[in-house]
């Protein structure tokens, strides 16, 4: 789960890490009465959406009165805002961050985050922040510290000192940074992130080490624990698919192709992919019904996959385990005709109960495909979708 920078640097402040004041908008109106609450003669309008890239894009305005706090808040609100992350359609701004100005002296990278080959939490810290970022980590990782945590003890001061060093802070701003990445760490762990990023993190003149962006990402399977967080989600920054798929605890994400798939289990889900993009063609969607899946799960998956208009045929590769095939042939039959299936169906399913399923599917008089293996699946789906 994602949440904005407003709601990030809230976070942070509440862990001790020093943000810039700034006050969440929602119309032009609230962000010039913002501008006049904050006072002084610099004023940042911040577009507000679930994507990185907002500066390059022009989501990110500097004003120097509030006519231009006015201008950029009605230029900025309700356009639809293009970086590298949000693809080619963008995602339509909503809020808004206005917030003093800072005296930035250098800007810095820090992070926390979760890593997979040493499975342990690492802090990375780079002298190279900014809107650069990415590129520095293609180009220069050298240029990018990291330290690996023991959860045992904890970001100890000497990991701290070797971070603002090995970054290249300012030497008088050295014991507050140690205490921003310490805090850092600390906010990572408490909130069950997956992701806490800084960037920039900025000194200013009077030695303040300040943070100007706030990144969060949050681990699904913690919610339950995190109800704080949670009551930050954004639903309109979420697709709406994805939402309703949630719902129904179905692993749901749409991409570019014809090919809709429904899979038990990410593995095998990602498996299918790789497949029928090695038969020539492109899948609509990701879909994981899971261990547990239901008829009830299996239509509202069929639902969810079709109501993508480019979906030409539909995949359904199960191997059953702990779910057993004839319960998803009941669904996918019960699936098919709820909807009033009219794409090309090819089922592929091996495991426990599969001589059942196959002889429910072949019952049910439904145009449904039959596959044994995966490549013969692919190839039939790729083929009926011509």
């Amino acid at each position: 789960m994602k949440i904005h920078e407003y709601q990030g640097k809230q976070i942070l402040k509440k862990f001790g890490v020093t943000v810039p004041r700034g006050i969440h908008c929602t119309t032009v109106e609230d962000a010039v009465k913002a501008a006049e609450t904050l006072g002084g003669k610099v004023w940042v309008v911040k577009a507000q959406i679930h994507a990185g890239g907002r500066g390059k894009g022009g989501g990110v305005k500097v004003a120097t009165s509030l006519e231009k706090v006015r201008e950029y808040a009605s230029q900025i609100l309700g356009m639809q805002l293009i970086t590298h992350q949000t693809g080619p359609e963008g995602q339509k701004v909503r809020n808004l961050l206005i917030e003093e100005g800072a005296d930035i002296q250098h800007e810095y990278y820090v992070a926390a985050l979760t890593d997979r080959a040493t499975q342990s939490v690492a802090i990375m810290a780079s002298y190279e922040g900014g809107m650069d970022i990415e590129e520095v980590a293609h180009k220069t990782p050298e240029k990018i510290v990291k330290v690996f945590v023991n959860p045992l003890v904890g970001l100890t001061d000497e990991q701290a000192l070797t971070l603002a060093k090995g970054m290249g802070m300012n030497e008088a701003s050295i014991p507050q940074c140690i205490e921003t990445l310490k805090n850092l760490y600390t906010c990572y762990m408490e909130t069950d992130a997956s992701l806490a990023e800084i960037n920039p993190l900025i000194h200013e003149a009077d030695g303040t080490v300040k943070a100007l962006d706030a990144k969060f990402n949050f681990d699904s399977n913690a919610l339950y624990r995190q109800p704080e967080i949670v009551a930050m989600r954004d639903l309109d920054e979420e697709d709406a698919d994805e939402i309703e798929a949630s719902k129904f605890d179905l692993a749901y994400i749409s991409l570019d192709g014809n090919i809709g798939c429904l899979v038990n289990g990410a593995g095998l889900a990602m498996a299918t992919m790789d497949t029928i993009k090695l038969f020539g063609a492109e899948p609509a969607n990701f879909l994981d019904v899971g261990g547990g899946a239901t008829t009830e799960k299996v239509t509202e998956a069929f639902k969810i996959m079709l109501k993508n208009p480019k979906v030409k045929g539909i995949l359904v590769n199960i191997f059953g385990g702990i779910m057993r095939c004839d319960t998803i042939a009941t669904g996918v039959v019960a699936a098919a005709k709820e909807t009033h299936l009219s794409v090309p169906l090819v089922v592929r399913m091996k495991g426990t109960n599969e001589e059942i399923g196959k002889q429910i599917l072949k019952d049910s008089g439904l145009p449904i495909i039959s596959a044994d293996s995966m490549a013969e699946a692919a190839t039939k789906i790729v083929e009926a979708v011509k």
